[in-house]
């Protein structure tokens, strides 16, 4: 059995190599004219549109698959920027659980739209190429079985017109001829159906693989922004937060200026303080009266002796009575309207220096 095996396998690669060699003898016929070939200018158009469908369709996943590792690339680069600034935060500033959350759901963010680019278009895009190589061998098998045809039909054709006719062979031959062209018909017609509809196809697949991409971008974008937009906030604060502290010191200064003045003016309790001789263009002025603020930026008080502030409201800035309860940054004082309805100071309070300006 084995012999035999051995001697099928034989006889399967000698028809093989005949061939081969009965489609090479064609093809050379053809060229050099003497043998006319089967020709279909419809079904060659098909194949041009076929190959140039498959080499954009290769095309644009490679592209994809670049743009992903592009993504990949940048994520990484977030990720460390974010980590640099969460390692430089110091523990003290304000907002560094904020930062903190911030840096997680900025990496999700990317985590996620790397992943839903990829199940969505780039997975698409591979299903769609799975069926280019079938197609293609097959177009290859049929432009195989079309030299046997013609091979056959030129062999047929030949044994007519010979002066000695072989009946036997021409019915041979005639059998052969009808075969290869069954086979040859078979997978021509099928191919002449399925071609048209995969090149129409290549609209809703490219439809399909960039509204998803751009959906997603669309959406990361989004929500990137808001992630942004809460990272500048945080760091407007923080820059804040540093000029109020830089007020502060020179906030001490003008109390340090005030403690002076104040003693001076304790030097006879029946005149009234210099500064306040100075700036009396409004009538009386309060006791330990400095100078006039008016308020640049609206402050909500969060405390009971705190001072409520609204844009161009005038304070009446008082010294205090103890410098050491005065904290950097902040002044004490009484506005200048309550002061001239009711010339009551029990409405004093505190405010930050740097939402005011001297005037």
């Amino acid at each position: 059995m084995a012999e035999i095996g051995k001697g099928g396998t034989a006889g399967k690669l000698a028809i093989n190599v005949q061939k081969r060699l009965t489609r090479a003898q064609e093809k050379v016929l053809q060229k050099l004219g003497k043998a006319d070939e089967t020709r279909d200018a419809a079904f060659e158009e098909m194949v041009a549109n076929f190959n140039k469908q498959m080499a954009e369709g290769t095309k644009l996943q490679k592209d994809l698959k670049t743009y992903l590792a592009a993504m990949k690339t940048m994520h990484d680069a977030a990720r460390r920027l974010q980590s640099c600034l969460a390692d430089m935060y110091e523990p003290d500033w304000f907002g560094k659980e904020e930062l903190d959350s911030l840096a997680e759901d900025t990496d999700t963010l990317w985590l996620d739209v790397h992943q839903s680019i990829s199940d969505k278009s780039l997975v698409t895009m591979d299903t769609y190429l799975t069926q280019f190589p079938d197609i293609k061998a097959r177009i290859a098998k049929r432009d195989r079985k079309m030299v046997d045809f013609d091979s056959a039909r030129h062999h047929f054709a030949s044994l007519q017109k010979g002066k000695k006719k072989d009946e036997a062979k021409i019915a041979k031959a005639e059998e052969e001829l009808g075969r290869a062209q069954k086979i040859f018909e078979e997978l021509n017609v099928e191919l002449q159906d399925e071609l048209p509809v995969l090149w129409d196809s290549r609209v809703g697949i490219y439809v399909n693989t960039f509204q998803s991409l751009a959906g997603q971008q669309e959406k990361f974008h989004r929500e990137m922004s808001k992630l942004s937009q809460n990272l500048n906030d945080i760091m407007t604060k923080l820059e804040e937060q540093r000029q109020l502290k830089k007020g502060g010191t020179a906030g001490a200064k003008t109390g340090d200026c005030a403690k002076s003045e104040e003693a001076n003016h304790s030097e006879s309790a029946d005149s009234p303080p210099k500064s306040a001789v100075t700036n009396d263009s409004d009538g009386e002025l309060p006791p330990g009266f400095l100078y006039k603020v008016k308020a640049v930026h609206d402050y909500t008080a969060t405390d009971g002796d705190e001072l409520e502030l609204k844009i161009g409201d005038i304070v009446l800035v008082l010294g205090f009575d103890n410098a050491e309860e005065q904290d950097d940054g902040w002044l004490l004082g009484l506005k200048e309207s309550h002061w001239l309805q009711k010339k009551d100071i029990s409405a004093k309070g505190v405010f930050p220096e740097n939402f005011t300006q001297k005037v």
